[in-house]
């Protein structure tokens, strides 16, 4: 495991500010947002579509505290670029959008550097003021949508309609998921540093963290990754690609599930995972599960070490939350099962206490209980 201090020199051109919203194609938009209503505990703020004046597209826009999803759908099979992606990855994350400062600095320096612009600068106006935007391509099929809400102080976006709040999810035990933590896309294997050297050219990221295959690895498979992230280090990007092992990795199954490099997870942040974990629980989500072994071994691990666990051990196990720790903090995780029928995208929750790590620890573990789940599908 490497943790890199050089940043570079700071961007001059422009500034990330945080994840501004991730966009999902899929095949029914209200009833994927319904699902992350009534599983995840978000709530729904805004629509646009046919009875708002768009005529191409069905977008549901969900949020909690900051996390913010949009489900959008095509009415029509003639839009092609939908359908294709639609029927190559299946529901899938296609935009990662960041809110910026200084748009215009930052899209000329990715220009000049060889991005590919999706879509130059634009406006959307309505009487809360004007939103600018930006697409540019990213790996695989996904795309960057920068977004300058210096002069827009509406609830979402400008062409959206408020709506009114879910009864269902209002009377189901909160979750409390506070921000999006990372964002992980997997590649193809022999293509992580090339994506890693992209952000570093076009958006001027720097590496943040790395693991690879000596580090993470079971007897059956493994993986490398580099964590790309902006200059305040709070928009992170783990770049995940598979290594050569005796049988297919979870990264491999993605990618060839997936059709190629894409969204992996999205990893939500809280203050206090185990009263999410326990209200995912109660509201039908279904978590990965790692054996009573991982924290037998776990405990003697703690026996000699600074660190202390603030939480409940016996509960973390009954629980089946994984551990990380350095001699700083430590960090809490656990990881649903797929969220669709593809084994492609899936959700992970975080908490943190002084520790900026990605759960290299539990690298092992989590591969394990992943590979149950391969084992199931026929396809370790």
């Amino acid at each position: 495991m490497t943790s890199y201090t050089d940043k570079g020199r700071r961007p001059v051109n422009g500034k990330f500010l945080a994840f501004d919203h991730l966009t999902f194609y899929v095949g029914n938009a209200k009833q994927a947002a319904t699902y992350y209503i009534t599983r995840l505990g978000f709530q729904p703020i805004a629509y646009k579509g046919l009875e708002t004046g768009e005529r191409k597209y069905a977008s549901y826009v969900v949020r909690q505290n900051e996390i913010t999803f949009i489900f959008k759908s095509a009415y029509e099979a003639s839009e092609t670029e939908f359908s294709e992606h639609l029927v190559k990855h299946g529901d899938a994350v296609k935009d990662i959008a960041f809110t910026v400062k200084c748009l215009d600095g930052i899209v000329k320096r990715a220009e000049e550097k060889g991005a590919k612009i999706i879509c130059d600068i634009w406006e959307e106006s309505d009487f809360n003021g004007t939103v600018r935007f930006a697409t540019i391509q990213t790996y695989g099929d996904t795309v960057h949508t920068f977004v300058d809400r210096t002069f827009y102080n509406g609830l979402f976006l400008p062409g959206y309609v408020h709506i009114p709040e879910d009864i269902l999810g209002k009377q189901l035990p909160p979750v409390k998921l506070d921000f999006i933590d990372h964002v992980v896309g997997n590649q193809p294997d022999g293509q992580m540093e090339s994506v890693a050297k992209w952000y570093e050219t076009i958006l001027q990221f720097h590496r943040f963290w790395s693991v690879d295959d000596s580090q993470l690895h079971t007897e059956y498979s493994a993986l490398r990754s580099i964590v790309m992230c902006n200059w305040e280090e709070n928009v992170k990007l783990p770049i995940n690609e598979p290594a050569p092992g005796k049988k297919k990795s979870q990264i491999q199954e993605y990618v060839d599930y997936y059709g190629g490099a894409g969204v992996q997870h999205i990893a939500l942040n809280t203050q206090d995972i185990i009263s999410a974990v326990k209200h995912l629980k109660a509201r039908g989500l279904e978590f990965l599960e790692v054996p009573d072994s991982y924290y037998d071994i776990l405990k003697e691990k703690l026996k000699d070490n600074s660190v202390k666990i603030d939480e409940d051990m016996k509960i973390l196990q009954e629980l089946k939350i994984l551990i990380d720790y350095d001699e700083n903090g430590y960090l809490l995780q656990i990881f649903t099962k797929n969220m669709q029928d593809r084994p492609t995208l899936f959700i992970e929750v975080i908490q943190r206490k002084n520790h900026n790590g990605f759960g290299a620890g539990n690298f092992k573990a989590l591969f394990q209980a992943i590979e149950i789940e391969q084992a199931k599908r026929g396809n370790l």
